[in-house]
């Protein structure tokens, strides 16, 4: 056997050798070795307790008035009459018929409003809206949106189980007056102005006609 054949043989003896002495130190690796997770967070985390007390303020309420006042024993009163009633539930209704019964008013539309607006109210805006016509003024109105709602006083009267609430609006809507020629005469199709109302809505408790009525109207 040559020379070189032997050296060969000899360095390929000493690579088998140390490969194999790797292989028992190190171990083998196929692959990716998965890392090591991290614990998961605790899943039972203790969440607030969101309970209602017994006995405790009822934040259908005093989120909208104080409590012990006057408005907020009233409320109370609503609900204790009428279980379904709800104060968030209410305002949510007084927004849109906010809307809707100032956009029939500033039309001169009465008839589809009237069923909410009490006897001498409508009484009032029937005047206003004669009047206009008399003059031949005409009016195109837009509603912008309501800027803010609160609201303002509630009244229960036990014997009739008559319900008063009183809601302050901050309106905006675009307003342009025209005369008989249609010419503007007052306001903006592009301006938007801000219209401010005290409305009292009022409303047996526990009768078969869920619907409120404007009662009176005020800035």
């Amino acid at each position: 056997m040559s020379s070189p054949i032997l050296q060969l043989l000899v360095l390929a003896g000493i690579v088998i050798f140390l490969i194999l002495r790797l292989r028992s130190v190190l171990g083998t690796r196929d692959g990716f070795e998965p890392t090591q997770k991290t614990p998961k967070a605790s899943s039972a985390r203790r969440k607030p307790d969101l309970s209602v007390i017994e006995g405790g303020p009822d934040r259908d309420i005093i989120d909208h008035v104080p409590d012990g006042s006057s408005a907020a024993k009233a409320l109370a009163k609503m609900k204790a009459a009428e279980p379904e009633f709800g104060v968030a539930d209410f305002l949510q209704g007084a927004r849109g018929a906010y809307e809707m019964i100032l956009m029939g008013f500033e039309r001169g539309d009465l008839a589809e409003i009237k069923p909410f607006l009490a006897d001498d109210v409508y009484q009032s805006f029937a005047e206003v809206v004669e009047s206009r016509e008399a003059q031949g003024l005409t009016i195109e109105a837009e509603f912008v949106g309501v800027r803010e709602l609160s609201l303002s006083d509630a009244e229960f009267h036990d014997e009739t189980r008559l319900a008063e609430i009183t809601v302050r609006f901050v309106g905006e809507l675009t307003s342009v007056v025209r005369d008989r020629a249609g010419e503007i005469i007052e306001g903006s199709a592009t301006q938007i102005k801000r219209q401010k109302d005290v409305w009292t809505f009022a409303r047996a408790m526990g009768a078969d006609d869920p619907n409120w009525q404007l009662v009176a109207t005020g800035e």
